[in-house]
């Protein structure tokens, strides 16, 4: 196959792209080997899930519910 033994230069690089739900971005580090040396997902279900603890202050447990279903996250995500 030709796709085989691409050879990324040194240095590291992010990329975003912007989804239905907020950015997706990859960030990756190269050694200039032919595998990165390290990559990162960031999803953007996991930073809009970060704000939850505040905006459920001084609601009501059964409002949690609600304020949850209004993110629209991917719970597939979350769950690294």
């Amino acid at each position: 196959m030709t796709n085989r033994g691409f050879e990324p230069p040194i240095g590291e690089a992010y990329g975003a792209n912007e989804t239905a739900n907020g950015e997706l971005g990859f960030y990756l580090v190269s050694d200039g080997g032919n595998t990165p040396y390290r990559v990162r997902c960031r999803p953007p279900s996991f930073m809009n899930y970060q704000c939850f603890p505040h905006l459920v202050v001084g609601h009501q447990i059964s409002d949690v519910v609600a304020v949850l279903g209004s993110f629209n996250i991917i719970a597939a995500e979350l769950d690294r």
